[in-house]
């Protein structure tokens, strides 16, 4: 069999090269080409070319590709007529996988979303492609799932991967030995500020006021920068000489770093999966331009950003985790007690709010006791979310399936 992926993210593209090798355990001889990430071609894809190093996010900074995208649609549409796929294969990445959904479906090839696109949370007319483009879609939240079955689209449920990856994910003994050896017994604070390079010009600063205020009243305590590559790293070693500030940057060690921590500081993203894993308390911060931030209010129906308070509210509180299509305009930014009752209080804002997400790292830093409440509530919180065995083994199957009908 052969099969096209298309992954965009630096995270789809880690999903996408598990779901490779799972695939490859049942079906070894199966063939992967498309566009993705080094992980994929690790994991044996051929790569058209690595769409990672276009991770872009809001209108504008998608405008500014719009050649670069075309050209590589022209390239998908060129596989599509000259090789027989047996399936497509999407992972999140909405705005450039619906146009490859489209090409492929008009040379007849079926088309699976695996980790679809959240559009669940905003500008929800995108089902019409969806339910247009998409044969069957991989959903890893169950609210998630059953949203998309009530928009008639044909979904199953197959659990988070994130789950799966890090049950299996080792850390690196050696490393973490030489870290607990040269930094002592002090308290950790992880910093995870994002894998696109955007996230992090515009949230780096306000991380590292929130390091500074932190330090103040709290300066035995150790902030460390769990980059996520080491072009990455020397952006934020760059800043921090600019800010001198004297914080160790490590490359390619998040898992090892989330779990030396205890607790982090993270820009908004699938990140926090691994967090809830790992049952680490975290702040998650995104700060946007006011214009972006005014216009979400008027396309978000999720009441969180983050995906791990989504589910809590889903599950443990048996809450809705939307708001009411009556709504017009989403209410703005939640108090400071609404944020310490969130599983992981998060901050969507255009303004510096270094100070109150300081003040709740603090507090946590500082209470033992209050720390150890709140990795007991995300350990529950996980032991409810990760019910499927192996998300990755149930997603091939169906693919396999599908793909000898």
């Amino acid at each position: 069999m052969i099969f096209f992926v298309s992954a965009g993210e630096p995270s789809g593209d880690i999903h996408a090269a598990a779901l490779i090798r799972k695939i490859r355990e049942t079906a070894p001889d199966t063939v992967f080409t498309g566009f993705g990430g080094p992980r994929m071609k690790e994991a044996g894809c051929i790569l058209a070319a690595d769409l990672t190093k276009f991770a872009v996010m809001w209108f504008w900074h998608a405008v500014k590709k719009y050649f670069r995208f075309r050209k590589l649609l022209a390239e998908a549409r060129t596989l599509f007529q000259t090789k027989k796929f047996d399936a497509v294969i999407l992972v999140d990445y909405p705005g450039f996988n619906w146009h490859i959904a489209k090409a492929a479906k008009e040379q007849g090839i079926p088309v699976i979303y695996f980790m679809p696109p959240q559009i669940w949370a905003w500008a929800r007319w995108r089902i019409k492609k969806m339910r247009a483009f998409v044969d069957i879609i991989l959903c890893p939240i169950h609210f998630e799932w059953k949203w998309f079955q009530q928009q008639n689209c044909k979904a199953v449920f197959i659990g988070h991967p994130f789950f799966e990856e890090i049950r299996t994910k080792k850390s690196d003994p050696v490393f973490l030995e030489q870290f607990y050896t040269e930094y002592g017994s002090a308290p950790v604070l992880t910093i995870l500020a994002g894998s696109r390079h955007q996230e992090i010009s515009a949230n780096l600063d306000d991380l590292l006021r929130t390091v500074q205020k932190i330090q103040t009243q709290r300066p035995d305590i150790q902030p460390v920068f769990a980059a996520f590559n080491e072009e990455q790293a020397a952006r934020i070693r760059r800043r921090l000489t600019v800010k001198k500030m004297s914080v160790p940057v490590f490359a390619g060690r998040t898992t090892e770093l989330i779990r030396a921590a205890d607790c982090c500081l993270a820009v908004s993203g699938s990140v926090s999966m691994e967090l809830l894993a790992c049952h680490k308390p975290a702040v998650i911060y995104y700060r946007v331009c006011r214009i972006s931030l005014f216009i979400q209010r008027f396309f978000r129906r999720t009441k969180y950003i983050t995906l791990v308070n989504l589910i809590g509210a889903a599950g443990t509180r048996g809450q809705s985790p939307f708001y009411s299509d009556s709504v017009r305009m989403i209410p703005k930014e939640p108090s400071m007690q609404a944020r310490q009752q969130m599983f992981f209080p998060e901050f969507l804002t255009a303004a510096d709010r270094s100070g109150e997400a300081a003040d709740i790292l603090t507090a946590w830093l500082s209470q033992p006791k209050l720390l150890a409440w709140e990795q007991r509530r995300l350990e529950t919180l996980h032991t409810e979310t990760d019910t499927v065995e192996s998300p990755l083994a149930l997603a091939a199957q169906n693919i396999l399936e599908m793909s000898r009908r």
